[in-house]
């Protein structure tokens, strides 16, 4: 079944408004996700980063192919890359590729601004006046 670059992006818009800034239960994810690598990394951010959001800035699609430029904001609420939880709110930019077969997710590609963000989870705790 051929998709087109309409309605691949009218899916990933879904998907962002469904789980961005939301719970994420494997039964959400799995209503626009088949991708196992894509599953498992959005339970590990969920449960460093509960209700986390991606906000897209631009999304470009053609065909099953959908490119997403975007932010990813969080509260940083469980351990993440060894670091334990700070309670630190971060942002972090990020780029997305997804393909899409009919009404799912079956592969991604991720870039994220990994060093940005741990650097915001390790910066020093200003001292108060």
């Amino acid at each position: 079944m051929t998709v087109s670059g309409a309605e691949s992006k009218q899916l990933i818009g879904r998907y962002l408004q469904a789980l961005s800034g939301q719970a994420k239960p494997p039964a959400l994810v799995a209503r626009f996700v088949s991708d196992p690598s894509l599953a498992e990394h959005i339970r590990q951010v969920e449960a460093a980063f509960p209700f986390y959001e991606l906000i897209a800035e631009d999304v470009i699609a053609e065909g099953d192919l959908v490119a997403m430029r975007g932010t990813f904001h969080g509260v940083h609420g469980g351990p993440f890359a060894g670091i334990e939880a700070t309670g630190r709110a971060v942002t972090a930019d990020l780029m997305i590729f997804y393909r899409v077969e009919g009404d799912r997710i079956v592969q991604h590609w991720l870039q994220f601004d990994a060093a940005g963000l741990i650097a915001q989870l390790t910066a020093p705790v200003a001292a108060s006046a």
